[in-house]
């Protein structure tokens, strides 16, 4: 029972942060959907908390605000992304 009720409480922050950095922009969740090549209908299912979101939209959510994917989960309050290491070829 501990663990749903946490599990509840994470998914809330992460859905209310993704939904705080749409609304700061002044964006409808169609125009992020299409950002991000999600529909409209599944972006807010994503931020209503009715489905988990998946972690490549994840990465496209965190790309396409600027953000890590850890502010995402709410894992940090450090909005800024990390910096990408060197590429192995």
């Amino acid at each position: 029972m501990f663990f749903r009720i946490l599990s509840m409480v994470t998914y809330m922050e992460k859905y209310q942060r993704i939904r705080d950095l749409r609304e700061d922009k002044d964006k409808t969740q169609r125009e992020v959907g299409e950002a991000i090549n999600v529909p409209q209908r599944t972006y807010a299912y994503y931020e209503s908390g009715e489905r988990m979101i998946p972690p490549h939209v994840l990465i496209a959510l965190a790309a396409y605000h600027g953000v890590s994917v850890d502010y995402l989960l709410g894992l940090t309050d450090k909005r800024e992304p990390y910096p990408r290491g060197k590429q192995r070829t």
